[in-house]
């Protein structure tokens, strides 16, 4: 597993694709540095950057991009063939695609969260804000992953998830905030530091338990989809 874990990061690394991940979060700290060294009141800004851009957008769209990269080029460009024809359980196969995926996804947005955090409103909040954002990557690298195996456009599929379902339904229609990644990071921050900037729609047990079912389901419904896959690279 540690092999094809290894293998996945330095493909991830040597593609363009990454070069993706660098303008958001630089866009999110440089936002928070800009209104900090003005002196802006972070109750005007801090949830505007913050859960505006930071948790809604920064967030799902860095897993979005590294969570169907690990995977889904190899499967449509038939490398995936390679690698089932390996002697791997198709289980330790996901759990490296996803190891890499959550923890680049993890690295990538909770640092800049923090730091949009600190400067917020201290360290505390910039703590829960990382430690939320580490849970989202695992839950949305998860969803992602599992897309780049059911569809050819897991991409359009994920923005779609993110910009209708979490960014416009999410918003105004309250039914689907249960099926919302995006709502329980911003319940798990909230209820570490609460501090007036987020807006959580759904109960912290409700958060960690459905954050918990799309992290885990994720994996099993990726283990279950590849496991379909013959070794010519075609599902049954």
């Amino acid at each position: 597993m540690s092999t094809v874990a290894y293998i996945t990061a330095r493909g991830l690394f040597g593609r363009r694709r990454v070069l993706l991940l660098l303008p958001l979060p630089l866009l999110l700290v440089g936002l928070a540095l800009i209104c900090r060294a003005y002196d802006v009141d972070p109750t005007q800004w801090g949830q505007a950057v913050v859960q505006g851009l930071g948790l809604a957008v920064v967030l799902p769209v860095i897993s979005l991009i590294v969570g169907t990269g690990v995977l889904g080029s190899e499967v449509d460009d038939g490398t995936i063939v390679h690698i089932l024809t390996k002697p791997l359980p198709r289980r330790d196969i996901i759990l490296a695609k996803l190891l890499v995926a959550g923890g680049v996804s993890a690295v990538a947005a909770a640092v800049p969260l923090f730091i949009a955090g600190v400067l917020a409103d201290g360290v505390k909040f910039g703590v829960a804000l990382a430690v939320a954002a580490v849970a989202g990557a695992v839950a949305y690298s998860a969803l992602f992953l599992l897309l780049s195996l059911v569809t050819r456009r897991p991409v359009l599929l994920g923005l779609v998830y993110i910009l209708v379902w979490e960014g416009l339904l999410g918003r105004w229609v309250s039914g689907t905030r249960v099926l919302s990644i995006e709502q329980y990071v911003i319940t798990i921050a909230d209820r570490m530091a609460p501090t007036g900037m987020l807006d959580g729609k759904v109960s912290l047990p409700v958060a960690l338990v459905m954050a918990a079912i799309f992290a885990i389901g994720g994996t099993l419904f990726a283990i279950n989809r590849l496991g379909s896959f013959s070794v010519a690279g075609e599902t049954s």
